[in-house]
């Protein structure tokens, strides 16, 4: 039986469509649907074409990067294959759907969000018959998020791994992905602690100051339970700190109840007896964690997916390709996200 992905002609002028992806220009030339109860289903279209090439990028007998770059056609999967790789290595590590309430996609370096300021922030009364009902004003924010581009550059030339192969090379991709992820953690903690932009930095306390109790400098239970007093009407679902205040905290009499190891040695999670999921990340300064509200803190902005330098990737021109992604953060409601200093 003949099928489509067998005749495809590929160009560089895939990557150049707007609005969509290689992989979404390939999906519409040969949609998925039509290898329903065929030995293809399952696969999406970049998968087909891997198929289709004999190209195997994954386990003990992959192919060498050299197999992309047998013919014309097959080079142009390559970008994709970066891309691809890249993209897994920054969802492998990534913490920022543990803390963002939204993802909108947006095409440009600046963008507008929106603030919403109730009449009454934390009273619930009764409205009488006839009486004007409290309103909440949505409008936009006064400032403009920025954007950022974060990448890193792919050094390394074609004579230098045309013959390592892709499942290896994979391991390095996906560690460009990390770190790439890592720059993006670093401008979303930005954004929690000093706002976006429009006046809207994060509350902080510091221990051993009113209303935090405790002796600033050390970090005990009693301190953790005043900073979680703060939120309401919020709920602090989530808690971000560095290794040092892991580390206190782990040591503090209230986390080694039982039920709390069982959970980390049964799922390797760690929550608080507060019942905030714990993450851990070196992107925040020492001393200092960061509570929030994951429903309501943060918005992410997300200007493009995993790019590469398509043409330099085609031609086998490796040195310094640039592999990027463009995004940036807005603060959704002030008080659902607040910053505690040891």
């Amino acid at each position: 039986m003949a099928y489509a992905y067998d005749n495809l002609k590929l160009e560089k002028g895939m990557y150049q469509e707007a609005g969509k992806s290689f992989s979404q220009v390939l999906e519409e030339l040969d949609p998925g649907q039509n290898y329903r109860g065929t030995p293809l289903e399952g696969l999406d279209a970049y998968q087909r074409q891997l198929k289709r090439f004999d190209i195997k990028v994954k386990g003990t007998s992959s192919d060498v990067v050299e197999k992309f770059f047998r013919t014309s056609d097959s080079a142009v999967l390559f970008p994709e294959y970066i891309a691809r790789s890249v993209r897994q290595g920054m969802e492998e590590t990534d913490l920022l759907p543990e803390i963002t309430a939204s993802v909108t996609r947006f095409e440009g370096l600046d963008y507008r969000s929106i603030a919403s300021v109730p009449d009454e922030e934390k009273e619930l009364y009764r409205v009488e018959e006839g009486a004007a009902l409290p309103a909440t004003t949505v409008k936009t924010q006064e400032n403009l998020v920025r954007l950022h581009k974060r990448g890193r550059m792919l050094v390394a030339s074609y004579e230098a791994i045309r013959y390592q192969k892709l499942d290896l090379f994979s391991v390095t991709l996906r560690q460009i992905g990390a770190h790439i992820n890592r720059m993006l953690l670093q401008d979303a903690i930005d954004v929690l602690e000093n706002g976006d932009g429009n006046d809207n930095a994060a509350t902080g306390y510091t221990i051993g100051t009113t209303p935090i109790g405790g002796t600033k400098g050390t970090l005990d239970y009693d301190a953790l339970v005043d900073f979680w007093a703060q939120f309401e009407p919020y709920e602090m679902n989530t808690l971000l700190v560095p290794n040092d205040v892991m580390v206190s905290m782990l040591k503090l009499e209230e986390f080694q109840n039982p039920l709390t190891g069982l959970n980390f040695q049964g799922t390797g999670k760690l929550t608080t007896p507060l019942g905030a999921k714990l993450l851990r990340t070196s992107a925040l300064g020492s001393g200092k964690l960061i509570g929030l509200d994951k429903r309501y803190a943060l918005e992410m902005v997300q200007g493009s997916d995993v790019v590469v330098e398509y043409d330099k990737l085609i031609d086998r021109q490796l040195e310094r390709a640039a592999v990027t992604t463009i995004a940036g953060f807005a603060k959704l409601f002030q008080e659902a996200g607040k910053v505690l200093t040891v």
